[in-house]
């Protein structure tokens, strides 16, 4: 049985642009996405903490360091600029070994989406034989 488990997420990332006119996605910092261990084109759900919003779209890199965070095309209509947000990937999982060492990676951000603190899960899965 494969189980869908949280891979990564990007906590209280700040929405910099809103662009509703475009090809739908989110546009994230390359530098962020390499944090997290996220991939252009790959899906992820986002949560936005001032209206309470929950929705999937796709990944879009953008410039390293610049900070960006860009709701495009339907995606705009979540959330607006300032909102904090939550980005979030998960992963498949089926073998009893890539379960047992499965450690999620949490990136803090501060208000500029610059990077403050990278962390894993170390608690190991205690139910897994």
């Amino acid at each position: 049985m494969k189980r869908i488990l949280f891979k990564s997420k990007i906590h209280r990332a700040t929405v910099t642009q809103a662009e509703l006119y475009y090809e739908g996605s989110l546009t994230l910092d390359a530098e962020l996405m390499r944090a997290a261990d996220m991939l252009p084109y790959e899906k992820v759900s986002i949560v936005n903490n001032n209206n309470g919003e929950r929705f999937e779209t796709y990944l879009i890199e953008g410039p390293a360091g610049s900070g960006v965070v860009c709701l495009n095309g339907a995606a705009a209509r979540r959330g607006s600029i300032g909102d904090e947000i939550i980005i979030i990937t998960y992963g498949e999982y089926e073998d009893v070994e890539e379960l047992r060492y499965h450690r999620p990676t949490i990136v803090q951000v501060d208000k500029a989406n610059r990077i403050k603190k990278i962390t894993d899960n170390t608690q190991a899965f205690s139910t897994v034989n």
